[in-house]
């Protein structure tokens, strides 16, 4: 079972966090050791602490307006192993080890398994 490592951050770090008119920041996971991109969430300034503080990917849900770790009701739990923020400070990076089934919730391993163009696999 993988475990959870904090991320020890600096408070000038986390001012360089440019969040949006709605107080949220886009946040991509990517597989540790793959570099496969598994999902895209929104934080805000308390998702991203609480992620840094338990190692372990927290989001803020728009839709039913309440936090939530990755993974706490599906068993996809994921692990952080290293986190980025752009140069503009307004998009974030986790690479993370995904236990479980994977990542999307419509039970694919990725949330991006569909392609455009026309040779591109249909469901």
């Amino acid at each position: 079972m993988p475990e959870s490592t904090p991320i020890a951050v600096t408070d000038e770090q986390l001012s360089a966090v440019a969040f949006n008119a709605d107080g949220l920041v886009p946040a991509i996971v990517q597989e540790e050791g793959t570099g496969r991109i598994l999902m895209m969430a929104w934080m805000n300034d308390e998702s991203l602490r609480r992620t840094f503080e338990t190692g372990r990917t927290w989001f803020w849900s728009r839709s039913r307006q309440e936090y939530w770790c990755k993974g706490e009701s599906s068993g996809d739990r994921q692990y952080i192993r290293e986190a980025f923020y752009d140069c503009d400070g307004d998009t974030l990076l986790f690479t993370v080890e995904q236990e479980g089934r994977g990542a999307c919730h419509t039970g694919e391993y990725s949330c991006f398994f569909r392609a455009f163009g026309p040779d591109a696999p249909t469901d």
